[in-house]
């Protein structure tokens, strides 16, 4: 397997993971009203940041070098506060105000941002357009289950859903730079942390959180399965494959999402939910072919 095709699959793989975590915030929902997204999304970010960055220490990546040069210290500030901030805090603002299926489709709506960019400056291949389109619908077919009248959107769900969107590129194209000469575990450690920290800024208020075990293994796994594993990896795959890739595959995330809502809560699939997940996953492959004479 060729180091393009293995990262392909560490970044499909956290995207399934991110969609993996959305069932524990779930299940953190349902325990207490006190536990929000704002919570879930300061707890989540600035533990995992302070873990990447005390790991990055321990290894010899040398994390506070980066905080001296100013050029890198202004990116990674960009990529948390540009790029991961609003792909995460502004998703959750949707599922809030409108549903998760809202939310799905209009974040889903990034990778097009990428792809213009990657059209217009670096001249990607038409096959990358036809694969965001196919995906696109499958994303669509599988947040609605067919129910297009789930799509009715206030100005305010627009809003947040686009900047959601706009993060998702942002996400993806801010760090690329920096990647050539440092650590993504540096990169990620540091823009988690200052995103993290943003949000409490912002939001100073500390819930009260009810005295339940359960929290805590569903908060580690939000924190481990849903944060430090596949940022990692996403930051990683940057570096071998090409950022319209990268954020077609987050198409995975309602994938993963939506079949472990079937394992665990019993949610039923409609038959244009299996159509959706056939054309993700076919977009995803045709990404991944390459040319006999372009090898």
């Amino acid at each position: 397997m060729t180091k393009k095709r293995l990262w392909t699959c560490l970044a499909a793989l956290a995207c399934v993971f991110w969609g993996i975590s959305g069932l524990f915030a779930k299940g953190l929902f349902n325990i207490s009203a006190s536990i929000t997204p704002i919570w879930i999304s300061q707890v989540r970010m600035i533990v995992s940041g302070i873990l990447l960055l005390i790991f990055a220490q321990v290894t010899g990546k040398k994390p506070l070098k980066t905080m001296t040069d100013k050029k890198d210290a202004i990116t990674v500030i960009a990529y948390g506060l540009l790029g991961l901030l609003p792909v995460q805090y502004c998703y959750f603002i949707v599922v809030q105000q409108a549903n998760a299926s809202v939310a799905t489709v209009l974040q889903f709506i990034g990778p097009f941002f990428v792809l213009f960019y990657m059209v217009v400056f670096e001249h990607q291949v038409l096959v990358d357009v036809i694969a965001a389109i196919v995906a696109f619908l499958g994303v669509f077919f599988l947040a609605t289950h067919g129910h297009f009248n789930q799509l009715s959107l206030t100005p305010s769900v627009l809003f947040w859903g686009l900047i959601s969107a706009v993060g998702v590129a942002t996400n993806t194209l801010i760090p690329r730079r920096l990647l050539d000469h440092t650590s993504s575990l540096v990169v990620t450690g540091w823009g988690l942390l200052f995103s993290g920290v943003a949000l409490a800024l912002a939001h100073p208020v500390w819930p009260k959180i009810p005295n339940n075990i359960n929290i805590f293994w569903l908060m580690a796994g939000v924190i481990v399965i849903g944060t430090l594993i596949p940022f990692q990896w996403m930051m990683g795959s940057l570096r071998y494959i090409k950022p319209s890739t990268a954020s077609l595959l987050d198409a995975f995330e309602p994938v993963s999402a939506t079949i472990g809502s079937v394992i665990i809560f019993g949610l039923v699939m409609a038959p244009i939910d299996w159509i959706g997940s056939i054309m993700i996953i076919c977009a995803v492959l045709a990404l991944n072919w390459e040319p006999k004479h372009k090898r």
